[in-house]
């Protein structure tokens, strides 16, 4: 299994740079920096079960480097508990992780971005610009409800618009990565109106970018 898991991350880290030979320096680094990261959360989110875990999980760096990241990330996530009360921000490993229920940014069965959701998606860009060394891997999620595909391209509409709302603010979009994971990641119960409420939402996943990573392992 382990050794089954290490290649498929290899296989990930590779498709970026295999299918990026049309793309200039620009667009490549956006491709490989924040896209990758939220591919490979997604090979070890099949594992955990959930591809904001896995993000954070991919990106440890342990031992005395992890320890300056917590401690940078200790502070931003007591900030964002205090800027987002209606998210739910969690101290995960080396990470953060944000969950906007589905009220907080869109309407039932859309993915355009209210009016709510865009003051808190803004203060969730003002706390990126304050901790540069970070970026952030963006993951929609439905309920069970409909078919697969329908759900599947709704939450992978949703998690672009909220990243095409937070790159307006003034953020590199190659800070953010992308990805929709329909229904497969549930949190609760999709055979009620309550559980299937919870299911419907939007999660952010917080990491050091690779130079603060490198930055602190040479420490």
């Amino acid at each position: 299994m382990k050794r089954r898991t290490f290649m498929a991350v290899a296989v990930v880290l590779a498709l970026p740079v295999a299918n990026g030979c049309s793309l200039n320096n620009r667009d490549k680094g956006a491709v490989i920096g924040a896209t990758t990261g939220a591919a490979v959360g997604g090979v070890i989110g099949n594992q955990t079960g959930s591809t904001v875990r896995g993000a954070i999980i991919g990106a440890v760096v342990g031992g005395v480097g992890g320890a300056v990241i917590g401690h940078q990330m200790d502070q931003q996530a007591k900030e964002l508990q205090y800027q987002l009360p209606d998210a739910t921000v969690t101290r995960v490993g080396e990470g953060i992780t944000v969950v906007f229920p589905e009220g907080l940014l869109f309407a039932f069965d859309s993915d355009v971005v209210t009016p709510a959701a865009q003051l808190n998606l803004k203060k969730f860009a003002d706390s990126l610009v304050k901790y540069p060394s970070t970026k952030s891997i963006i993951v929609g999620h439905t309920d069970a409800q409909g078919t697969d595909s329908y759900n599947l391209g709704l939450s992978e509409r949703r998690a672009s618009a909220a990243a095409g709302f937070i790159t307006a603010q003034g953020i590199d979009r190659a800070r953010l990565g992308t990805v929709g994971r329909g229904s497969s990641e549930p949190i609760a119960d999709n055979g009620t109106d309550a559980g299937r409420q919870q299911n419907r939402r939007i999660e952010v996943a917080i990491v050091a970018d690779e130079a603060f990573r490198r930055q602190v392992q040479s420490q």
